[in-house]
């Protein structure tokens, strides 16, 4: 049975998921980047980019269980790049160069219609213009039988957690305050919308937390 999973999504001390200003040479805000210092270390993240060595542990086995059994991904548009408005080009094609990490489809949130494009390693953007029940409806028929991972961020997250159809979101809270950007819980409430902590542990770069959607 499919799933929808938010995994290895980080937030700061002070709640948010990205830094301010985001932008070519801030893709994830300004002090960004310092969120994911926990995952970037890992032996698992490091494969999953070509690379060799990396550290084991407790955040290596959060690192490695969000790449398991993911049939597909719904990114936000700012996930995919920092353009706003109508496309001025389609000559951005994400951040992640010709061979994205995903390897399998990815369907992007954006209000603004494009073709879907085809990159190397098994990964293809499709842009939906329908809202989160299209994105996920498609990313169910493409996962087929696996499960659909949001990878954000914070505001597409919001969306979904809304709207009650994530089964499963782990956080990762790392040491580091950002003073504004895009807070992940802002006005959600968490408990009326059926969700409850299964999982708290923490390791010397970041603290894990898994919520799950309880059935009512």
């Amino acid at each position: 049975m499919t799933r929808v999973r938010v995994e290895s999504f980080t937030i700061s001390l002070d709640g948010y998921g990205a830094g301010p200003d985001q932008g070519v040479d801030n893709p994830l805000g300004v002090g960004g980047e310092s969120l994911h210092d926990w995952v970037v270390s890992t032996r698992n993240w490091r494969q999953m980019h070509g690379k060799e060595g990396g550290t084991g542990g407790i955040d290596d086995d959060f690192a490695a269980r969000g790449a398991k059994n993911v049939g597909a991904w719904i990114l936000g548009r700012n996930m995919f790049g920092p353009i706003r408005g109508p496309w001025p080009d389609m000559n951005w094609k994400g951040w992640w160069g010709n061979d994205p990490p995903y390897h399998v489809p990815v369907f992007i949130l954006t209000h603004h219609a494009r073709s879907s494009i085809q990159m190397e390693g098994n990964t293809t953007f499709h842009f939906v213009t329908g809202g989160i029940h299209e994105a996920l409806d498609q990313a169910r028929k493409a996962a087929d039988g696996m499960d659909v991972r949001i990878g954000g961020g914070s505001n597409a997250i919001q969306q979904y957690l809304c709207a009650g159809l994530i089964d499963e979101l782990h956080v990762a809270i790392a040491p580091v305050l950002l003073g504004g950007g895009e807070r992940l819980f802002e006005g959600v409430d968490l408990p009326a919308l059926g969700y409850e902590c299964v999982q708290f542990v923490g390791s010397e770069k970041a603290t894990h937390v898994v919520l799950r959607h309880q059935v009512q």
